[in-house]
């Protein structure tokens, strides 16, 4: 990996670039599903790559390679300087970037069962086995499961003289049990919707979700929804599970305090930001209980979001986003940083592969636990419904009015949770929500999950990104926005 590196950089400064950055990947995944008692899909794939970025003239250029002869990584890395060049000719500034230090450095991410050691196999009989004990429930007409693995191995070397080595193993797993009756569907999924749980460690979280356990209650739920009465309409309170106020933090806070969205440089996929500048320091984002950070340090957890350096060779942080109700942070990189007056970057940026640029995004964005017991917080709810597993979103392309389903509800009476409901669904404007918001469970109901597949960028590139949580109260919010009744 270094000579590939070391070539590409040799050639870029040569060539007449002021400042170069080199990515060499080697990455590998293994995705493992099944449906309805067979296997479905067997995927075992790998890429090794190089990418160089560049600044030259004032202006950047990128290119990469998966040849990773002599020549072909010197051709990859003199192009680089020649689009520099070219993209300097329509600049309105010089590219400036916040200063960072030279580091040298090695990482590796706990991982205690290396997943592409376990056999196929003995991911298929567990699957399998889950399958069928989805399928058990008479109602249940689909049962899906899958696994995904990958090991991204990383080198990243800078004309700064930095020199950092990273490797992480990510691990996903989960099921859902799906009931048709006529012209109706309802499903219930395992741990999590979209794919389940994912976290960088290895094999070890598929032991730690006892998936096989949770297959009953899973599969009842999605048969005895199709019989539930209907989520009503109207202003209540609701408490939402942590995996649901993961996905909100994720739409409604996460992508917003991105500042190439802040700042119109980016706007694909999920659009820009009502987060301008003015506001920093100085917008009530949520009430006083409220605390978030974006902490993409090991010692968060191990979020999908988690990493020790970011691929500027910024070392990964705790940035605060909102201390006691109020905004103070963005997700910044180097040139962000440097054009609103920042004196560092927040170490955000990131690249889905070899052969994509940087971006800014999401680590781990986490909302920090307080103090309830889910039990406590349903017995202080006069009239409310908890609501559980995300099941879809929809929020405006500057992030501020949103409506969210999910995949189930219990009405929530006199302090104590009575009927089932099915498709609830809820919504608002961002910081009224947060504002609303006057309980939180405390730290041993909070769960760091994972969002493997957030898009952005054009073309675009899927990140996983973390986002810890614990089940939290939202008073006089309207429900029964989705799926009316």
């Amino acid at each position: 990996m270094k000579e590939f590196a070391t070539w590409a950089l040799d050639t870029a400064i040569s060539r007449g670039a002021t400042y170069a950055e080199v990515r060499v990947l080697d990455s590998r995944q293994r995705y493992i599903s099944t449906k309805n008692g067979r296997t479905s899909q067997v995927r075992d794939s790998q890429s090794l790559g190089l990418g160089i970025r560049v600044i030259s003239g004032g202006g950047w250029g990128f290119a990469s390679t998966d040849a990773l002869t002599h020549a072909d990584v010197d051709r990859a890395a003199a192009l680089a300087v020649e689009i520099a060049r070219a993209s300097s000719l329509t600049k309105k500034e010089d590219v400036c970037l916040v200063p960072e230090k030279k580091i040298v450095d090695h990482w590796a991410a706990p991982c205690r069962i290396d997943p592409f050691s376990v056999p196929v196999s003995s991911c298929l009989d567990l699957l399998l086995k889950i399958d069928a004990e989805l399928r058990r429930a008479p109602g249940v007409t689909l049962a899906e499961g899958a696994m995904d693995f990958r090991r991204i191995e990383q080198l990243f070397l800078s004309s700064l003289g930095s020199e950092i080595y990273q490797l992480k193993t990510q691990t996903g797993a989960g099921y859902v049990a799906t009931a048709f009756a006529g012209s109706e569907i309802q499903r219930r999924s395992y741990p999590n919707s979209f794919g389940g749980q994912y976290q960088t460690k290895g094999y070890e979280l598929v032991d730690e979700l006892r998936l096989l356990e949770h297959a009953p209650r899973v599969a009842e739920e999605a048969v005895a929804l199709l019989k539930a009465d209907q989520c009503p309409s109207g202003e209540k309170d609701i408490i939402l599970d942590s995996s649901q106020l993961g996905l909100q933090i994720h739409e409604s806070i996460g992508h917003p305090i991105e500042l190439d969205r802040v700042l119109g440089t980016e706007a694909n996929f999920a659009g820009m930001s009502f987060l301008t500048l003015d506001k920093l320091g100085k917008l009530k984002y949520a009430s006083d209980i409220v605390n978030v950070v974006a902490d993409a340090t090991p010692a968060h957890g191990p979020g999908l979001g988690t990493f020790a350096y970011d691929d500027e060779g910024v070392p990964a942080q705790c940035t605060p986003i909102i201390k006691n109700g109020l905004f103070v942070g963005y997700l910044s990189s180097r040139e962000t940083a440097s054009s609103v007056g920042l004196q560092r970057s927040s170490g955000s940026m990131r690249a889905e592969s070899w052969n994509r640029i940087p971006l800014i995004r999401m680590t781990n964005v986490s909302i920090l636990p307080g103090t309830w017991k889910p039990e406590d917080l349903i017995a202080d709810t006069d009239d409310g419904i908890l609501m559980e597993t995300n099941r879809s979103w929809s929020i405006d392309d500057r992030r501020y009015n949103f409506q969210f389903g999910t995949e189930i509800g219990w009405e929530i009476r006199g302090g104590k949770k009575t009927r089932m409901l099915k498709n609830p669904s809820y919504g608002g404007i961002s910081t009224d929500f947060w504002n609303s918001c006057d309980g939180i469970c405390g730290p041993d109901y909070w769960t760091l999950w994972g969002t493997p597949n957030c898009g952005k960028g054009q073309p675009m590139q899927t990140m996983g990104t973390g986002h810890g949580a614990s089940p939290a109260r939202f008073r006089k919010v309207q429900v029964g926005v989705a799926y009316p009744g």
